[in-house]
């Protein structure tokens, strides 16, 4: 008998206790305004939807059969004596209804179904939204194109409802307390600012296609001004028209003088035409125009944003106050600027900014990038016994037509040319003894057009390698371009060597093997030359490139060596 109980204890261990949901009431509010043809059939459409719980059918004094249509479809019928208008009737039945969420469905719709009407509730029952509003595809809508949408831009930025007016909606009812109908047509767009502003959520909801009767010109005359009135008394009453109008002119003149402070700068430091006293006039006059008018938006705003604060008024806020922003940013990305390049020292405050350099090859020159951004480069001290280096950027590199391990002569010293290190972007260690012989202090700062005047006459000497031989080509760096000549080196018929540079009339390039002049050239043409049982051929192409890099002539040594 005991495995009995202990069966039982197992079962009712295993059943999971839920907490049941609390029921919600549905109510289904349709405003009619002479609508015999049609209300029935709506409201038998609503009948069919499950969780619906009361339909109630508010007759707006209408002057034909649409009262005993409506109960004969089994509606409860609340009547106005005269017509008050849509928004009126939904308020009617709004606070008739017991219930927990309400809809809203207009009595002239000739294709509603329930799944329509279905998609536009269970949003709200699921807890998904507080409000749901409809959107689908008809014939008309142009009250909503010609008038809502663009005011609704203009003052609301933030709501991009694809139908604002769609007459269709649901929600809870606790949430709608807090909402205030319009009497009239300008209902729809009211709900949807108030939400808006509110920080209610709302969900667009596809329901297809809509069938209704097309309103005459007049009632659409009628409607667009009752539409336009509502969207201006909230824009009035949320303070949008004060953000747009005064304030729009604060952000004006405060980008105004934030304008006047940048371009004083720019004036101070970039334009030498310009005397500095009128820089400097221009910029104190812009910081005086830019405080007085950002103290005035800061105000205005927070008097705004006190009185409908929200997520949805900072959206729109960000899009007003946009050409601010950017101005500000602007200005400080300047002033940073200036301060990276101060130095003090001595009691003296000095500013020199540098800009980085845009290089573009419009031509047909070769670069390892056609396009890049290089310098300007800071002259630092060697690291410590590095004596025999010197490092920089690959940019730099890229400039005076060195690579890494090259050797460069600079006086009667000579040193190997090595990457810079992690960190030290756009730096060119050096050490001492050459710093001296370019005249460079640590901190001083070369700008990449002016990097070849500063390595001028400099001789390198960079080495290739190719099946095991190794080919060195020694150059002298030149501020100047020079029409340069391609040439490969051919040793027995195998190319060893491709290089360019810019062999001046007149003068003779000595070659070499092992460190052994084999011969001269006088001038780039097509050379042949015996060592041992081997030939070396230097071939020579056309070239339309320009360079700065000057072979060294013969009495300065050997502009080619091959190393076998």
């Amino acid at each position: 008998m005991y495995w009995f109980f202990v069966i039982i204890a197992f079962l009712l261990a295993s059943i999971k206790t839920e907490k049941p949901k609390k029921y919600q009431k549905v109510s289904v509010i349709i405003p009619a305004y002479n609508e015999e043809d049609t209300v029935a059939k709506v409201v038998e459409v609503v009948r069919n939807v499950s969780f619906v719980d009361e339909i109630i059918v508010v007759n707006d004094g209408s002057s034909d059969k649409t009262k005993e249509e409506a109960i004969k479809a089994g509606a409860i019928v609340i009547n106005h004596e005269t017509n008050k208008g849509k928004g009126e009737a939904l308020y009617t039945g709004y606070k008739q209804a017991e219930c927990d969420v309400i809809a809203f469905i207009d009595a002239d719709i000739y294709n509603l179904t329930s799944k329509k009407v279905e998609s536009m509730i269970m949003p709200i029952l699921l807890g998904d939204a507080e409000i749901t509003k409809t959107k689908f595809s008809r014939v008309s809508g142009r009250v909503t194109e010609l008038t809502a949408k663009p005011l609704l831009n203009f003052f609301f930025p933030e709501i991009s409802f694809e139908q604002p007016l769609s007459g269709q909606f649901a929600a809870r009812k606790s949430t709608l307390r807090k909402i205030n109908f319009e009497k009239d047509y300008g209902v729809d767009v009211g709900i949807v600012i108030d939400a808006d502003v509110l920080g209610i959520s709302i969900m667009e909801i596809d329901i297809g296609e809509i069938e209704h009767d097309m309103s005459p010109l007049s009632d659409l005359n009628l409607m667009a001004n009752e539409v336009v009135r509502t969207i201006i008394s909230r824009a009035n009453k949320y303070g949008r028209v004060l953000m747009i109008d005064e304030i729009g002119y604060f952000i004006r003149m405060s980008v105004v003088g934030l304008s006047l402070i940048i371009l004083g700068l720019f004036t101070v430091f970039f334009v030498k035409m310009v005397p500095l006293a009128i820089g400097v006039i221009i910029s104190v006059a812009g910081i005086i125009i830019a405080i007085y008018y950002l103290i005035k938006v800061i105000v205005k705003s927070i008097v705004i944003f006190r009185k409908t604060p929200g997520f949805s008024l900072l959206k729109s806020f960000v899009k007003i106050h946009f050409p601010l922003i950017i101005s500000i940013i602007v200005l400080l990305l300047m002033i940073s600027t200036f301060i990276g390049a101060a130095h003090f020292e001595n009691g003296v405050l000095s500013i020199e900014p540098n800009s980085r350099n845009l290089i573009i090859y419009a031509d047909n020159a070769r670069a390892d990038n056609s396009i890049s951004v290089r310098g300007p480069f800071t002259v630092d001290v060697a690291i410590e016994n590095e004596s025999e280096q010197i490092r920089m950027p690959s940019e730099a590199m890229m400039t005076l037509g060195i690579k890494v391990n090259d050797t460069i002569q600079i006086g009667g010293g000579e040193y190997i040319v090595n990457e810079s290190r992690d960190g030290d972007d756009d730096i060119i260690r050096m050490p001492n003894q050459a710093r001296k012989i370019l005249n460079l202090e640590p901190g001083y700062i070369i700008q990449n057009s002016r990097l070849k005047e500063v390595f001028d006459q400099s001789i390198v000497s960079q080495v290739s390698k190719s099946k095991n031989i190794s080919c060195t080509e020694k150059f002298i760096i030149s501020q100047k371009d020079y029409n340069s000549s391609d040439f490969e080196v051919f040793l027995g018929n195998v190319s060893i060597a491709n290089s360019s540079g810019v062999f001046r009339s007149n003068s003779s390039y000595s070659i070499a093997v092992d460190g052994e002049i084999i011969g001269t050239i006088n001038k780039p043409k097509n050379t042949t030359l015996n060592y041992g049982d081997s030939e070396i051929e230097i071939v020579f192409n056309d070239s339309q490139y320009s360079s700065t890099k000057q072979f060294v002539k013969s009495n300065q040594g050997n502009f080619f060596n091959i190393d076998i």
